[in-house]
C-alpha cells in the first residue's frame, strides 16, 4: 500500500484526534458506511462509495478525496471512490484550494471551463482524476456501489438513485453560502477539515482482520 504524503499524514493525525467533536447524532450514518466497506471487503469485492451532491463541486469531491485518503492510511486494499453531481458544473477553486492547503498535490491538467484536476495525496499512488460530472456518468460505477448523499438538495432529488446497492446519508452544510464574505476561507478550511474528519472516522472502524497486509 501508498504512503501518504508527509503534510497529508500530519492532517490525517491532526483530524484523528478530533473524533471526540463528531456529533453522536451522525456516528450511525457514519458506521454504516463502514459496515459497507467492511462487508465488501470480507466477501472479497470491492468497496465502490460514489460521493453525490447537486453539483459535483465541493462536497462530493472533499468526500471522495479524503475517503480514499482514509483508506490508504489504513491500508485498506479494495476501496475506490467516486463523485458526481445531480447535474455537472466544476470542482469549485475555492474547494481544490482548502484541498490545497490541507497538504494535497493539486495539478490542473487543462483550463476549460469545467477543468480537470490531478489530486495526488501519496508520492506514488495514482492521482485522483477530480472534474465535475453527473453521478451516472462514466467512469464512475454503474452498478453495486454504494451512493453517499452528501446535500440534503441531492438526497431530496435522487430518492432512488440506480445501480446503487446501498444508499446512506451524510449530508454537509455547503460553504458556497460564504462565497464572497470575510468568512469564506475560514468556511472552506472547516468544510474540509470536518469531511476529513469524518472520512477518517470511518475508515478507522473499517476491520477486515489483516487490513490488506
Amino acid at each position: 500500500m501508498s504512503a501518504l504524503l508527509p503534510a497529508v499524514k500530519t492532517y490525517v493525525e491532526s483530524r484523528m484526534g478530533e473524533f471526540g467533536s463528531i456529533a453522536h447524532t451522525r456516528r450511525p450514518e457514519l458506521m454504516g458506511l463502514a459496515r459497507y466497506v467492511e462487508g465488501q471487503l470480507k466477501a472479497g469485492r470491492p468497496a465502490d462509495l460514489t460521493f453525490i451532491c447537486t453539483h459535483n463541486s465541493r462536497r462530493s469531491h472533499m468526500a471522495q478525496i479524503w475517503a480514499q485518503t482514509a483508506a490508504t492510511h489504513f491500508k485498506l486494499a479494495g476501496v475506490r471512490t467516486f463523485s458526481g453531481g445531480t447535474e455537472a458544473t466544476a470542482f469549485n477553486e475555492r474547494a481544490v484550494r482548502a484541498i490545497r492547503n490541507a497538504g494535497c498535490l493539486v495539478e490542473e491538467n487543462d483550463r476549460e471551463r469545467n477543468p480537470r484536476y490531478l489530486v495526488r495525496f501519496s508520492g506514488d499512488a495514482d492521482p485522483i482524476v477530480c472534474y465535475s460530472k453527473r453521478y451516472d456518468d462514466r467512469p464512475n460505477p454503474q452498478r453495486d456501489f454504494c451512493a453517499v448523499m452528501t446535500c440534503s438538495q441531492a438526497d431530496e432529488a435522487c430518492p432512488v438513485v440506480f445501480g446503487a446497492s446501498r444508499r446512506i446519508s451524510i449530508p454537509y452544510e455547503d460553504p458556497k453560502e460564504y462565497d464572497g464574505t470575510e468568512e469564506e476561507h475560514q468556511k472552506y478550511e472547516e468544510r474540509c477539515a470536518e469531511i476529513a474528519r469524518e472520512m477518517i472516522y470511518v475508515f478507522s472502524h473499517v476491520d477486515v482482520g489483516s487490513k490488506g497486509e
